[in-house]
């Protein structure tokens, strides 16, 4: 039934959990794992800053994200390789995570997305808000929820 998960990561404590536990699930059901990253854009311009140091900052940016997303995608294909799990790596740049994580998933014919929740209750959602919630409500997979 389940025959590609996406477990999207950033490299949290539980980010670390949900590779395991997915690819623990991939294992059993002979599926394959998608590892995702979702990086924040650049911020955007101030009034009044100069053009060439803010090309710089979005290329230093730019360099930074994709070393941080490649670093954490090259650590899920080693546990991949070891779990005995065909794996893809993907990322991408982009303010809304919950948007990128729920159409990554559609465009890569996913099934399921398997991922961690930080569990801030009530007040923390209310502060910061639920990726995992927006997720939810975006796509159309089932969604396995870690703690």
């Amino acid at each position: 039934m389940f025959k590609r998960l996406m477990v999207p990561i950033d490299g949290s404590e539980l980010s670390t959990h949900a590779i395991q536990q997915g690819l623990d699930l991939a294992r059993q059901l002979g599926a394959t794992v998608t590892g995702f990253v979702v990086e924040a854009m650049p911020a955007l311009p101030t009034m009044g800053t100069h053009l060439a140091n803010y090309q710089r900052e979005v290329k230093e940016h730019e360099a930074t994200t994709e070393a941080h997303a490649k670093k954490l995608l090259a650590h899920f294909e080693r546990a991949a390789a070891e779990a005995g799990v065909a794996f893809d790596a993907q990322y991408e740049r982009n303010d809304d995570v919950a948007g990128a994580i729920a159409g990554a998933a559609d465009r890569n014919g996913c099934d399921m997305i398997v991922m961690a929740t930080h569990g801030r209750g009530a007040f923390g959602e209310l502060l910061f808000g639920s990726q995992t919630k927006r997720v939810m409500a975006l796509s159309k997979l089932p969604l396995l929820v870690l703690h």
